[in-house]
């Protein structure tokens, strides 16, 4: 038999920015409990609003199934004496289980290895309603919580003060104590469109009666009302509402009945640069911007209220009024700061510690400064441009308005650099310094902020190995990998060529590193490149693809990019297996000799067997037909014709015998291996390759 399963835990208002990830841990931690005790159940419906979180779990058994039990006894030989009478072992195995005496020698079984006391039995099952509780309790003991909350004169702990719990199980109302609350059947409904307790009849209902109470407990149906909500009201004013994900999520968390509503603020607020007026809107208000036909912001604000008003007016104007002095701040941060130039501000920085042993921030503008005028070259930038980029980087951040607005870093660098008059390319790169951000995110459009923005993330790389704190585990408190993936999109997408350990050289040297400079440049490199791993997961090239590739201890990221994509279309070849097969047995058989058993070149007057004769020939020739591929880095083309060696090996490795008796034509045949090995590796060693058929 099988009902449904409703818990409710109602709290005061749950932290917007996890609510979503309480929802999910909540339902994964009951489901994963209830499976662990061999429970079968349908439809898991999770829900999450300010003030509850829900698990609706259908068809769950009630009853968790019968077990067969077997309990092992002392051996035969233990249990009797001589006589074939039980023992004191016999006699306690018997009382232990139950079981007479008499009935002991018929309960004889082989465990495998020598006779023993057995008794089996069915233990049934346990009515899954007295499971219930602890199951809750657990799930919730589970919960991510970093600094959960003590309430009144209890001891219990929870991310928030608990007011309520609702648990139902087969329409019966489930009695358990929840984080010092004894569930029932009474939820609550909107703080203030209802009234009173809100009795839930049964799960299957609950949805719906919570509905009527004013409150939409479906977190994707509730963001999705808000969506629309808001680009409705944004359409109204002729505008488009800009809808930021987590803003919105966000807000969908903060409401539980939600009305979206616009509002306006003075146009000379639209003299401040657009992004701190969002960044102002969002993060304070929680608002969304609205944009006209060109992309530009409109004087209007879309809130959000918990309340369907009578009078939405009067919430319109309590709003207007609140943001009136938060955009008020934000020009009056912008007017302030453009009294002093970036230029100005960099003395500043000398007192700002970018990290104790680095020294400063300033001391960090100079080193990339001077690394992102060597890789300048590599971009394509002026090295001009990209060196007074690297004295002005960071000069923003000790501005008023990134000092109240931290997203804004690099986005006011770029306005404040346009207003002192500098280059355009150098305003650019200050805002694309700090680009990609994220996965997915751009990465910068510019040469000069592509110098910079290499130039950055290697010095803090260097910096931060040279110190020996770098990542272990989880921890990662400088985002080293994020800056790892930061240059490799960087680097390959903007198809720039550069030994990357050429780089990490220059940036050690602006450190000024001296002692064990190249194991240090050598960890990073590794570091680095070892993020190509999770790259090609995500690109789903097999590991390896990429393993052939790292064996030949490359290090310029858009050559090993090139390589890795060519062994990929490689590996879909008919020829492939066979290929990579020889590839492993010429490894193994080159592996087992001495270098100086194996001549530098194949002398042709030892090739006897015709086998031998051709598979030389065809190295010959595919050693010119690869050459100008190899110049232009065409490595696909590079293995499409070294493909065409498959019946020359095959046919070699039927007829001819490598390890042969006479010195001369064993070496001859070493080499002609080697050569053979050679040709491959100019690409990748594909003996490292796991084909399938």
């Amino acid at each position: 038999m099988s009902a449904d399963f409703l818990v409710e835990i109602g709290t005061e208002e749950l932290p917007p920015k996890v609510l979503r990830q309480l929802c999910d841990s909540f339902s994964e931690g009951i489901s994963s409990r209830l499976s662990a005790e061999n429970l079968q159940f349908g439809e898991v419906t999770t829900y999450g609003a300010p003030r509850r979180l829900a698990v609706l779990i259908k068809d769950l058994q009630t009853q968790t199934p019968d077990q067969d039990v077997v309990n092992w006894g002392p051996p035969a030989k233990v249990a009797f004496d001589s006589d074939g009478n039980p023992t004191r072992a016999a006699e306690a195995f018997a009382k232990k289980n139950a079981v007479e005496l008499s009935a002991l020698s018929g309960l004889v079984e082989n465990d495998g290895q020598q006779d023993k006391l057995c008794v089996r039995h069915t233990a049934a099952g346990n009515p899954t309603e007295s499971l219930l509780g602890d199951i809750i309790s657990q799930s919730l003991g589970g919960l991510p919580i970093p600094k959960p909350m003590r309430w009144g004169k209890s001891r219990q702990e929870f991310v928030r003060p608990v007011q309520w719990a609702v648990v139902l199980f087969d329409n019966k109302t489930i009695q358990s104590n929840i984080l010092g609350v004894t569930s029932n059947n009474l939820s609550r409904g909107h703080r203030f469109h209802s009234e009173g307790d809100i009795l839930i009849e049964s799960p299957a209902s609950y949805q719906e009666t919570l509905r009527k109470a004013f409150v939409i407990v479906d977190f994707s149906e509730r963001r999705e009302l808000i969506r629309q909500g808001v680009i409705a009201a944004a359409e109204s004013a002729n505008g488009t509402a800009v809808i930021d994900e987590d803003l919105l999520n966000e807000v969908s968390a903060l409401n539980e009945w939600p009305v979206p509503l616009i509002g306006r603020f003075e146009e000379h607020f639209l003299e401040v640069p657009a992004e701190a007026l969002v960044s102002s809107m969002a993060q304070h208000q929680k608002y969304f911007h609205v944009v006209d036909s060109d992309n530009n912001l409109k004087p209007l604000f879309i809130t959000v209220a918990n309340i369907d008003s009578l009078d939405p007016q009067q919430v319109i104007s309590g709003n207007e009024r609140v943001i009136r002095p938060r955009l008020a701040d934000a020009a009056f941060f912008y007017k302030t700061d453009l009294k002093s130039s970036l230029a100005s501000r960099r003395e500043t920085l000398k007192s700002v510690i970018f990290q104790t042993k680095l020294g400063s921030v300033y001391d960090k503008t100079e080193r990339v400064s001077g690394l992102a005028k060597i890789l300048a070259e590599y971009t394509g930038a002026s090295a001009e441009h990209a060196t007074r980029a690297g004295e002005l980087c960071k000069s923003d951040l000790v501005s008023e308005m990134v000092g109240e607005f931290d997203d804004l870093q690099g986005v006011m660098g770029r306005y404040y650099a346009l207003n002192d008059g500098e280059d355009a390319a150098v305003a650019e790169a200050l805002m694309e310094q700090y680009l990609p951000r994220f996965a997915g995110d751009a990465i910068p459009a510019t040469e000069t902020g592509a110098a910079l923005a290499l130039a950055d993330r290697l010095d803090t790389l260097v910096g931060i190995f040279s110190i020996g704190q770098q990542p272990s585990g989880s921890r990662d408190p400088f985002a080293l990998r994020r800056a790892s993936l930061g240059i490799l999109r960087i680097i390959i997408e903007r198809n720039i060529d550069i030994d990357l350990k050429l780089a990490i050289s220059a940036a050690a040297q602006q450190l000024n590193i001296t002692e064990r400079s190249d194991e240090l440049c050598l960890e990073v490199l590794t570091y680095v490149l070892e993020r190509f791993k999770a790259w090609y997961r995500d690109e789903s090239i097999d590991p390896e693809v990429f393993a052939s590739v790292a064996a030949l201890g490359l290090s310029n990221p858009l050559d090993i990019d090139s390589r890795v994509k060519a062994v990929d279309q490689f590996t879909r070849l008919p020829e492939a297996v066979a290929l990579a097969s020889a590839n492993k047995r010429v490894f193994n058989i080159l592996a087992k000799q001495a270098a100086e058993n194996i001549p530098a070149s194949i002398d042709n007057s030892l090739l006897v067997d015709t086998a031998e004769q051709q598979l030389a020939e065809k190295i010959t020739q595919l050693s010119a037909a690869i050459a100008p591929l190899l110049e232009q880095r065409d490595y696909a083309g590079v293995l499409q014709q070294l493909a065409l060696l498959r019946d020359s090996v095959d046919k070699f490795f039927d007829d001819v015998m490598v390890m042969v008796e006479d010195d001369a034509s064993r070496a001859n045949r070493l080499a002609l291996l080697h050569s053979l090995r050679s040709l491959f590796l100019n690409v990748a060693d594909i003996s490292q390759l796991v084909v399938s058929k």
